[in-house]
């Protein structure tokens, strides 16, 4: 466990508990604020490292977008739009916008690479799940993932809604 100490704008000290826990190759990141408070916060994105893939599977644009696709809908996110380039001699660059955020990656095939993001907002969907089965289908023995919350805005630290449906509250301050 790593305590990091920060200070907020009101010169209060805020401690951030960041705890990693390994289960099955996942390493998700847990952040308290102030001893256990939950953190409301607009949307969840994590950063994945996958080290040691099949590289075979990382230069393959047809496998690395069917990936990231079936992560989205395995997530049960709504899928917008799909777009990847392959690089020449090789590498793949890609994204999957959903109605929730999206999911993007960048292949290294030559080191057996990738850096993807999942970034969800709402509570419909289940960033864990598309970052297990990312895991999972690009054999990675060795992934790494960082958890950051995003739109943390509630002063009062409040759940807001991820969708506004009233316009006097188009702008939330």
């Amino acid at each position: 466990m790593i305590i990091l100490e920060s200070k907020n704008l009101f010169d209060k000290k805020i401690f951030f508990t960041v705890i990693y826990k390994v289960c099955r190759g996942f390493v998700p990141v847990f952040i308290s604020v102030g001893g256990g408070r939950k953190l409301y916060a607009l949307g969840t994105h994590l950063l994945i490292e996958l080290k040691n893939c099949n590289p075979e599977i990382l230069k393959d644009l047809e496998s690395v977008k069917n990936i990231l696709v079936d992560a989205a809908k395995k997530a049960n996110a709504t899928i917008i739009s799909v777009n990847f380039h392959e690089f020449n001699p090789f590498g793949i660059s890609g994204v999957v916008v959903i109605a929730e955020s999206h999911l993007t990656i960048h292949t290294w095939p030559e080191y057996g690479f990738a850096a993807v993001d999942v970034f969800t907002c709402g509570e419909t969907i289940k960033p864990e799940i598309a970052a297990q089965y990312i895991i999972e289908a690009f054999e990675c023995k060795v992934p790494s993932i960082v958890e950051m919350k995003r739109g943390i805005i509630s002063h009062r630290n409040e759940k807001l809604p991820h969708k506004v449906c009233h316009e006097e509250l188009q702008v939330v301050y």
